[in-house]
């Protein structure tokens, strides 16, 4: 069987917003087309260090980053269009409608006319956000603009997704919708790079585990992977990690 070639490649990335105090110590994993992982640790693992340094809001200390097989730094705008970003806190412009910000997203990522027509109507719809397609965006709860973040991402349709706490302020249907289209997505090939804090929902969808802890990778794989790294036997993800953090605590160990 042929070895598909990873959509994201992160190799031994050590980074953060000093040279002399790193966050990040050579982080390394690689995400292929048609798989999900999940990215999961405590408050200041360095998980967001890490999206940020993958965004390229962040340059590396040490390390290469790669999607699609080009650096950022090789063709920024290639680089750039791969990939769809949805940011824990919504970050939209007040003074836009939610059609005039997938039109505005369409328009960047140089989607034609009928694709942006029928891929906007669906989203809309799916995500229960056609009534408020006029409306602007400052009278939106935070629910319905991670919503518009959410659409705006898939409305390309990139090769990768990185999704950073998706779930806040999102409903029920929200959260179904969002689900439902990620793993659509994945069956058509995308990569998907999902952080949050919602351990049972990464181990019910997500086909790996990366487990930050200090800064390094603890464990990452499948979760038998997880579970073997954390020297226990068959439980939750949740217990795994647990366990991996209590152990971290007192012998941080990376892994390859």
């Amino acid at each position: 069987m042929e070895t598909m070639n990873p959509v994201l490649n992160v190799n031994q990335l050590t980074g953060g917003y000093s040279p002399r105090r790193p966050v990040l110590h050579e982080v390394s994993f690689n995400i292929k087309p048609g798989e999900m992982v999940g990215l999961i640790g405590l408050n200041g693992a360095g998980k967001s260090t890490t999206i940020k340094h993958i965004l390229g809001l962040m340059k590396p200390h040490q390390g290469d980053i790669r999607i699609q097989g080009t650096a950022l730094d090789e063709n920024p705008e290639r680089y750039r269009a791969a990939f769809g970003y949805v940011p824990e806190t919504p970050m939209l412009f007040d003074e836009l409608t939610v059609h005039d910000h997938m039109r505005l997203t369409g328009m960047a990522y140089d989607v034609d006319q009928a694709h942006y027509e029928q891929r906007s109507e669906n989203l809309l719809k799916e995500f229960h956000m056609d009534v408020k397609r006029n409306a602007f965006s400052k009278h939106l709860s935070k629910g319905m603009r991670q919503k518009v973040m959410i659409m705006n991402a898939l409305l390309p349709e990139p090769s990768l997704y990185i999704i950073d706490e998706p779930f806040l302020g999102l409903d029920p249907l929200g959260i179904r919708s969002l689900l439902d289209r990620l793993v659509q997505v994945k069956e058509q090939g995308a990569a998907i790079l999902m952080s949050s804090h919602i351990l049972a929902t990464v181990e019910a969808y997500c086909d790996r585990f990366l487990v930050m802890h200090r800064g390094r990778l603890v464990a990452q794989g499948t979760l038998a992977d997880v579970r073997q790294q954390a020297g226990i036997g068959n439980v939750s993800l949740e217990e795994a990690f647990y366990h991996l953090v209590a152990e971290g605590d007192n012998n941080e160990r990376p892994v390859d």
